[in-house]
């Protein structure tokens, strides 16, 4: 089983940039290796069971809880259980850097990610605590997703500040005057090839504006365990 400690600080400094710094990535990375895992649910989670809503299966919302039928803390077992044997998940190595990602498809068409540390297994039992999404048929309650103009963005959540670290592989996020969520973390580009924002110059290590180019959009969304509440369970003595 994975330790909160471990995989939480680590996905954790992948959105430290809503709260002043700068964060992970899209998916425009090559994924060179794609490995089919096993779709049956197993009985080696640690986690009290999540309840299934109705319709949860279907649903498409990003929320500070999770994407679609993938919430934060539950155990991969339930995922698989939830979604049925229609769902294929595909191991993704590497997939961004420090992680590696669990492609969950359906009707040949991948959904989400689940991310888990690089270089090591995500097994059934292994609690989610970190899922991205490039699929612009996910989207928070106010209709923003991958795909969604800054624009329209803004007219959700209020004036957007662009920003990113050439230490980050000059990854570009942006946040909102009225972040929908802490754990929530809207990828818009690169600021070396192609950024959304209109940067001042010279470049620094740390750069960030609240000028964008008209026709930029937003281009994945992860959402991030922040909390004890997905951590795996405590062995009992």
């Amino acid at each position: 089983m994975h330790s909160l400690l471990k995989i939480g600080s680590t996905l954790l400094s992948t959105v430290i940039f809503l709260t002043g710094c700068n964060s992970p990535s899209s998916s425009s990375v090559e994924l060179p290796s794609t490995t089919p895992i096993a779709a049956s649910p197993s009985p080696s989670a640690t986690v009290e069971p999540v309840s299934p809503q109705p319709n949860q299966a279907e649903t498409s919302l990003i929320s500070a809880q999770g994407i679609g039928a993938a919430q934060l803390g539950m155990t991969l077992a339930e995922l698989k259980q939830r979604l049925g044997r229609d769902t294929e998940f595909l191991v993704k190595a590497p997939f961004i850097v420090d992680f590696d990602a669990i492609a969950v498809r359906k009707g040949g068409e991948t959904q989400y990610y689940i991310l888990y540390l690089a270089g090591q297994s995500f097994a059934d039992g292994d609690v989610i605590q970190g899922v991205f999404t490039d699929n612009p048929r996910f989207r928070t309650a106010e209709g923003v997703g991958a795909g969604t103009t800054l624009q329209d963005a803004v007219k959700a959540y209020g004036k957007a500040t662009l920003a990113y670290n050439t230490g980050n592989e000059s990854r570009e996020y942006a946040r909102f005057e009225r972040q929908p969520a802490t754990n929530l973390s809207f990828a818009t580009g690169n600021g070396n090839v192609n950024p959304a924002g209109v940067y001042a110059s010279p470049v620094s290590e740390y750069n960030e504006s609240q000028n964008y180019r008209a026709e930029a959009t937003i281009q994945s969304v992860l959402v991030v365990c922040l909390t004890d509440a997905c951590a795996p369970a405590s062995p009992s003595p």
